[in-house]
């Protein structure tokens, strides 16, 4: 029996490179160099027949540990809560008002990079604060 050693989550989106230079920003990730015999994705773009131009682009964590983020180009647009999503853990370690302090600092961040704010759940006996947002396309992550 085989085991998986790596998970890439893959975004349908309608524009793959903006969405993950802002996602990029949001972790921390690194996007790739363009492919060999490129100066620049705009060339290997450019090289490209029109309909597969900005089809596609990737980011990944420089140190190895998260997984690989994918988005593609989708024609439709999103039209209802995802089924999946991502948690930012800015809060990880951190309790009370200490947590919630940190959460707000890096909501404010992340809405200065476009993203929006929803709503923040505040702690109860059962689950700790967390601020819902949406990303740059409108795809909700909890900032946690």
């Amino acid at each position: 029996m085989s085991s998986v050693k790596q998970v890439q989550v893959t975004f349908d989106c309608a524009e793959p490179e903006r969405l993950a230079r802002f996602w990029c920003e949001v972790l921390g990730y690194v996007a790739p160099s363009p492919p060999e015999g490129f100066a620049t994705w705009d060339d290997f773009n450019r090289s490209l027949p029109p309909e597969e131009r900005d089809a596609w682009f990737a980011c990944s964590d420089p140190s190895g540990v998260g997984p690989r983020l994918f988005f593609q180009r989708v024609p439709e647009g999103k039209v209802v809560k995802n089924r999946v999503h991502l948690d930012v853990r800015a809060g990880t370690g951190l309790v009370g008002d200490e947590r919630l302090a940190t959460l707000e600092a890096e909501c404010a961040r992340l809405v200065a990079l476009g993203a929006v704010h929803l709503r923040t759940m505040l702690a109860d006996e059962e689950n700790e604060s967390c601020i819902v947002m949406q990303d740059i396309e409108g795809n909700e992550f909890c900032l946690d």
